[in-house]
C-alpha cells in the first residue's frame, strides 16, 4: 500500500488512469519493460513529464533499464485505489444509465453495480445491466441495507442537485456526475463531473479551423 505525505497535483492524478490503461495494454501484449521515452511516445507526452509524474509517487524505474511494466501497472493500480472493491448505484435508467451499467470494464476493476433507480413507470422493473430497476422511493432503504460507495448520476440538470442532496444524506461519499451542472455537496464527499457537452464543444473548437479552411478553399473538400 502506497501512502504519500505530499500533495500531488490533480493534473498529475488525472493522468494516472491513462498510464494505467497503456500499461495494461502493454502487459496484455507481453511487454515486460519500457523506457520513459517509449512510454512518452505512446501517450503523447515527453519523457521528462513521465519521470516527473511518476516521481510524484515515489521512485520507479531503473537507470538504463526503464520501467518494469507489470510492477508499474500494479503500483498505479494501488495508487488509484483499485485494489479495493467499490459498490455503486446508478440513478437514471435512460440511455446513459444503460451504457454505464453494461460497461464490463467497471466490474473487472472492482466497481460493482448493486442497483439502478428511476422514477419512470416504464423503466421500473426492467433489467439494466444485471440488476432490476427500482423506484427512487426504495433508495434510502436500499442504501441503508447495502454499503454503497459511489452514486452515478445520469439525471436531468433540474433534479441533479436534489438527488445529490438525497444520496449524500444517506451516507454515500462519492458521486460520478453526468448531469450537466456543478453539484454542491457536504465536506468530505467526493464529486467527479463528467460533462459530455463541454467535451464535445472543446472538440468543435479544435475542429473550427478545419471547417473554416474548407469553406475558404472548397476544392480541398471531398466531392
Amino acid at each position: 500500500m502506497h501512502r504519500f505525505s505530499k500533495k500531488v497535483s490533480m493534473t498529475v492524478v488525472k493522468r494516472l488512469p491513462k498510464y494505467y490503461q497503456y500499461l495494461t495494454d502493454l502487459q496484455l501484449n507481453d511487454i515486460e519493460k519500457i523506457s520513459s521515452r517509449e512510454l512518452a511516445s505512446l501517450m503523447g507526452l515527453t519523457a521528462s513529464q513521465i519521470r516527473q509524474d511518476l516521481n510524484s509517487f515515489g521512485g520507479y524505474g531503473q537507470q538504463g533499464y526503464g520501467y518494469n511494466v507489470s510492477e508499474l501497472r500494479n503500483a498505479i493500480k494501488d495508487i488509484l485505489g483499485l485494489d479495493y472493491e467499490y459498490s455503486c448505484i446508478i440513478i437514471g435508467a435512460g440511455n446513459m444509465g444503460h451504457a454505464i451499467a453494461n460497461y464490463e470494464r467497471f466490474r473487472r476493476e472492482g466497481i460493482i453495480l448493486k442497483g439502478v433507480f428511476d422514477v419512470d413507470p416504464l423503466r421500473i422493473g426492467t433489467v439494466v445491466g444485471s440488476v432490476v430497476v427500482k423506484h427512487m422511493d426504495e433508495l434510502e432503504e436500499f442504501v441503508s441495507q447495502n454499503e454503497i460507495d459511489v452514486c452515478i448520476l445520469c439525471v436531468p440538470r433540474e433534479v441533479g442537485q436534489q438527488i445529490a442532496n438525497q444520496v449524500t444524506s444517506f451516507g454515500i461519499q462519492g458521486i460520478l456526475n453526468f448531469s450537466p451542472m456543478d453539484l454542491e455537496v457536504p465536506k468530505g464527499v467526493e464529486v467527479e463531473n463528467v460533462n459530455i457537452t463541454d467535451s464535445l464543444f472543446t472538440l468543435t473548437y479544435r475542429l473550427k479551423d478545419y471547417k473554416i479552411s474548407t469553406e475558404d478553399n472548397p476544392e480541398t473538400s471531398d466531392d
